[in-house]
Order: structure tokens, then sequence, then C-alpha cells
């Protein structure tokens, strides 16, 4: 029932941040995926007669690699395969399965918050057995083995059907079709106290989900409508579609500019959020306020403890490091550790695992806990959720209030995007070039404290990191950070991201580019990016 097929390596098959990700059409070339497959399971060892758990965002051509990942997954010699129905199953469920479970490992068939369609973009990733993404030194081999690839092995047998729930046998492998929700939406109801959140819908409390077309709708769903009480239709767009409905199905203001839109108008309902192509990031926006990914990160560390999974407090926060530090001054104050990381969740699945951390989070929306090892949206709005049951207050009201105490970080993002890769890595090297020498310069009133390129030391497992990215520090607070990132695929996307901190309450309502205009003006003149990139102004403002 094995075939074995020659084969020849493809150029550039490097996982990123988040695995592979190229457009539908590279991997639609004939043995693209399998290639990538086969060198995953050539850099495994010991998993013969374990649990692999297969999941995807439902994104075009998922389910035709849901098949060829059945296959081979059976022919390497997996003993048990947890599929989700469809081939569905969101990035935060895939992880909690392979907890819940024991497997071995998983893969995800997903690009994130990237758009869908047979143009759009697709992506494999490999989870480990704790449920977080591989570690670099597992996807470094991976590349390497992509490198050398000479052939791969497939089951010759008919397509599984995944629609139906059940069994199947391909040889001595259990093919085991799942209701992706099930598991998930039973460890969301240990975590917190939905008959809290159930009392708050029968208030009269109203909120719009905005689950983009996307994999969370069948989610979001199951537990905001069916099992807390919210009314028929406060999940919208809740069908997951090929093409995402035509959505970019990343949640921002800009993207998710009607759910926006509706929360800054005159009806707006009493709390809205959002999330992403797979599940694994979220947007909050209360009536008459946007909550960055930054504060949002911050005031649930400080809330934690209402929910009841969290009871006993928090051992610690992590957060990349163009993150805010937003959530330093919330981890002085609860006197707990606070841990600076390289973008990637990969790098918080050590300090979680060593029970460093409780929470975690990164400025992309992607926020989360110990309960899986990958940031989870639907976690973080069930998280929001349970806050305004306790407290009963408007979302404005509890950011001013924790603004009063623990000062604001005034914070943007600016993303120039599909920009000639020689272009951003001028606008890099132009940086790079006068880190040495920045230090106590002043422009302005700006003064530089210090400057770097970022690296990182691992203190679970003592690997290091460096090149994760360009930061300048000046005494007020502020800051500036410049990043290439990694999940893009076309040309590259530079990330500009600004920050000041401001502890006066009476400086709190400034509208933020006008609060960072400042800073804005110092990292355009330090990089040059506009003559450089051909932009006068990024792409996206978030």
């Amino acid at each position: 029932m094995i075939r074995t097929v020659p084969t020849q390596p493809f150029d550039g098959q490097k996982p990123g941040t988040s695995g592979l990700r190229k457009k539908v059409p590279v991997f639609q070339q004939p043995h693209y995926v399998e290639n990538f497959v086969q060198s995953i399971f050539d850099t495994l060892e010991g998993f013969a007669g374990k649990t692999l758990v297969v999941g995807g965002d439902g994104r075009y051509y998922n389910r035709e690699v849901v098949q060829k990942i059945l296959k081979m997954a059976a022919a390497a010699g997996f003993g048990r395969i947890k599929v989700g129905q469809g081939g569905l199953m969101s990035t935060p469920a895939v992880s909690a399965v392979i907890r819940k479970y024991g497997a071995f490992g998983g893969i995800v068939l997903s690009a994130s918050h990237n758009p869908g369609g047979p143009d759009g973009d697709f992506g494999i990733k490999y989870n480990i057995g704790n449920g977080g993404p591989a570690p670099e030194k597992i996807t470094d081999a991976v590349f390497a083995r992509t490198k050398s690839i000479s052939e791969f092995k497939i089951a010759d047998v008919p397509n599984i059907d995944i629609d139906k729930l059940g069994e199947t046998a391909i040889g001595d492998t259990i093919v085991e079709v799942v209701d992706p929700v099930t598991d998930y939406a039973e460890l969301m109801g240990r975590l917190f106290d939905f008959d809290a959140i159930r009392e708050l819908f029968k208030s009269g409390f109203t909120m719009r989900f905005d689950a983009m077309s996307a994999i969370t709708g069948p989610y979001a769903r199951r537990i905001i409508e069916d099992q807390l009480g919210a009314a028929a239709g406060t999940v919208v767009n809740a069908t997951p579609l090929p093409d995402f409905g035509g959505h970019h199905p990343d949640p921002n203001p800009v993207n998710a500019k009607e759910l926006y839109d509706l929360m800054m108008g005159p009806n707006a309902p009493d709390f809205g959020a959002a999330s992403d192509g797979d599940g694994d990031r979220n947007l909050i926006i209360g009536r008459g306020i946007f909550v960055t990914p930054s504060d949002s990160l911050a005031i649930l560390a400080a809330h934690t403890h209402l929910a009841p999974g969290y009871a006993k407090g928090i051992s610690g926060i992590a957060r990349s490091m163009p993150t805010s530090l937003a959530a330093d001054q919330v981890a002085k104050a609860m006197g707990v550790g606070i841990y600076e990381t390289p973008t990637g969740w990969k790098f918080f699945g050590n300090l979680l695992d060593a029970d460093r951390v409780t929470i975690c989070g990164e400025e992309s929306a992607g926020t989360g806990s110990n309960h899986v090892r990958e940031k989870d949206g639907l976690w973080a709005v069930l998280l929001w959720l349970t806050l305004l049951a306790k407290r009963r207050q408007p979302t404005l009201d509890i950011v001013r209030e924790h603004w009063a105490k623990y000062g604001r970080n005034y914070y943007s993002r600016h993303d120039y995007e599909a920009v000639p890769t020689e272009a951003a890595n001028a606008v890099m090297e132009a940086v790079r070039s006068q880190i040495p020498s920045l230090p106590g310069k002043s422009f302005g009133a700006l003064k530089v404290k210090s400057a770097d390129d970022f690296a990182y030391h691992d203190p679970v497992d003592g690997s290091d990191s460096k090149n994760q990215g360009l930061r300048v520090l000046f005494d007020n607070g502020s800051r500036i950070v410049y990043r290439l990132s990694g999940t893009g695929t076309e040309g590259a996307t530079l990330r500009v991201y600004l920050e000041r901190y401001e502890a006066d309450p009476a400086h709190h309502a400034i509208e933020t580019q006008a609060a960072l205009a400042d800073v804005i003006a110092v990292a355009r003149q330090l990089s040059g990016i506009a003559e450089k990139t051909g932009m006068a102004e990024p792409s996206v403002v978030t």
C-alpha cells in the first residue's frame, strides 16, 4: 500500500516564524507539499505508532493537502491521526488537542492572517508534543532536509471521507475524523466562569463578534451563542470560506473596518471582537475605544485572577520585543517576572513549560496563556468577557482606569508592505550602521539612551537568537523598533514600531499618532524609509 516516489528538492522551503508560507500556486506544484511534509517526517524520531493531529483554517487548497498528509503520515508509521471534520481545526485547538491526548505532534495548515483564495497564501507548520510551534533546531533540520530530499512515501489508497465523523483504517494507521470544536470548548469551560458570562448577557449586554469568514466562526458560535446565551447573530461571518469571503482576515481596525465603524458609531453594542484566519489572533474594541493588543495584554494580565482557571495568580508575563512596555508596568506592580523575547510564539514555549510565565502576548494581536502553546484569539475574548462580567463597567472606563494606575504607553505600528527586498534591507542596514553612534545623541527633546540589534538568550534551554530587530531607546521611555516580518509571501514587509510612555493622566487623551509625532519623525529621519522604498506613508497604520 506504500508507494515510494522519486523527487527533487525545491529551492526556498525554509520555514519562517510560523512554518512554510508561500502563494497557493507554489504549493500546487507537483511534489511541493509532499517534499516538505516528508522532510518533516524524516527529521522526527520516535513517532512510530504515536498520534498526529492535523487541521487547518479551511483556506483554499486545505482539503487537498489534508489528504496528502493523511496518506503520508500513514506511510511514515503514525498509529493514529486525529483530523478535524472537513479538514478544519483552529491553530489553538490543534494545540489543545495535542496536549489533551498526549499526541506526538501536529500539522497546522494555515497562513494565519494572510489572504486566502486561489491566488492567496497557504502555509504548513509543524507543532511538537507540548502543542507549540517547532523550535528552530527542528525547523532548521527540516530546511536542511528539503535541500537533499530524493523521495517521499505515500499510502496508495483512496481519499478519506473527512466530512464524516468516525474512524477509517489506512493499513495499521487509524484516521479519526473528530469534531474540531468539542475539545476546545470543553477546555474553555474549565478556564472561565461561563455562569458569570451568561448572567452578563442576560442583563442585556450586547456584543458583535466578527469571525471574518474564517475558522473561529464555528467555535465562537458554539461557545458565545449556544453555550453563553448571546443573541443569535452576535457572531457574524461565521462560516469558514476558502477565500475568507474576500476578507483580509487580519483582525485590525483597517481590515475589520465594518466592526470598527460600528463600535465607534451611535448604535454600537457594548463590546466588539474579531479573530483572524486560523483563530490565534484577536481584535478587542469597546464602545468608543479600540484596545491596542499591547494594552489588552497588560489589562488581561492584571485581571487574569478573575477567571477560575487562573485564580491562584500568574507566575510571570512574556511579551515579544516589539510589543509595548505596558505589560512591564503590570509585572512590576504584581511582583512577577517579565520576559522579552523575539517575535514568534515558539519563543514563549520554554517559558510556559518551565512555569516562568502564565500569560504572554504580541503586539500583532496575539495573546495566550499556559492552557495551550499557541496564541488564542477566542481565549482572549472570553477573558475579556470574564473581566466585563465581574466588573460590570464599560470597556472604555476599564482602559482609562488602567492607564491612570499604570501609565499609558502610546503605541503604533507602521507597516510598509510588499517592499522590494533590496529596498527593505537597505532601510535596515541604514539604521544598523548608526547603532554604535546613536547613544547620547539628541533629536529635539528625544535623547537616545541606548540602541542595539536585539538578541535573546533563552533562560531555559540556553539557546541564543540574534538579529531579531533594531531598537532605539530614549531616556523618556520612548522607543523605535525596526523589523522585517517573516509572515509575508511577497517582497518584504518592513515594520516600524513606535512608543511613548506617559504617566500623567492629564495627557492620556491625546490622539495616538499626534502623541507619537516626534517619535515618528525621528524614525523616518534615521531610516530614510521614504527615499529608499519610494513610500511616503506606510501601507497600514495600527
